[in-house]
């Protein structure tokens, strides 16, 4: 399996653990959602999706809104099929979040990484966003050193690009270490103790319940740093190829 199929797996995994889809919903999450998959295709999906339902990860099933049924007999074909992850799917996807290997630095697989670390513990996200730095601290050493070695042989275009690479780079060099911090400083606070069994935890408390009694995940993913205009940047933007 390459490792671009092994992506491309593990986002529609990490997707239908959220909930069932159709393969066009799916298509349109990893474009929409994961930035990274916007080049991807139908010729590349369905062939993935028909591995993952072989391997015992994904069960299909027929569609069941009033149009998916009214699909075949309308139309001339089959209703549309609906994606569902099995207890071994699962199971694989958690296997899979577990691992912090080489792979997980790389520029496209870590960015689907990232996309899924509100389901990923705090241990391995740390592991991740550290080797991710030190990945582009090596590729930003080797940059400054082949720019320091042929700047004189270069045209101010060449050039600008060589430092509009490395300025993306350093860029992204920021942002993790703000990540980290960030992830150190949710890893050290202590959950608060409620006074009586009417009292709830305080908004920071990991693992909290909202009022609605639903699990609160927000000390599981740690606080993300906000930019100035309060959004969050793209992991697969600005990254030097």
């Amino acid at each position: 399996m390459s490792r671009r199929s092994g992506i491309l797996e593990f986002a529609v995994l990490g997707l239908l653990r959220e909930s069932p889809m159709h393969g066009y919903e799916l298509r349109k999450r990893l474009n929409t959602s994961l930035g990274v998959f916007r080049a991807f295709s139908y010729g590349s999906l369905y062939p993935c999706l028909k591995t993952l339902v072989v391997s015992g990860w994904l069960i299909e099933e027929p569609g069941s809104t009033p149009e998916d049924a009214l699909a075949a007999p309308l139309a001339g074909r089959r209703a549309k099929i609906v994606y569902r992850l099995t207890a071994e799917g699962k199971e694989h996807f958690e296997e899979l979040l577990s691992q912090t290997g080489p792979d997980a630095y790389e520029d496209e697989h870590f960015a689907a990484r990232f996309a899924f670390f509100g389901q990923t513990s705090r241990d391995v996200r740390m592991r991740v966003l550290e080797g991710r730095r030190s990945r582009l601290e090596e590729r930003l050493e080797k940059m400054r050193a082949s720019l320091a070695r042929t700047r004189e042989r270069l045209d101010d275009y060449t050039l600008e690009l060589q430092r509009h690479g490395m300025e993306s780079v350093e860029r992204e060099v920021r942002w993790l270490n703000e990540l980290i911090e960030s992830e150190r400083a949710g890893r050290d606070q202590r959950p608060a103790t409620p006074s009586s069994p009417g009292d709830t935890a305080r908004p920071d408390t990991p693992g909290r319940r909202d009022t609605t009694g639903q699990q609160d995940t927000s000390g599981k993913t740690g606080g993300l740093p906000r930019h100035r205009d309060n959004t969050r940047p793209d992991p697969s933007d600005d990254t030097a190829t």
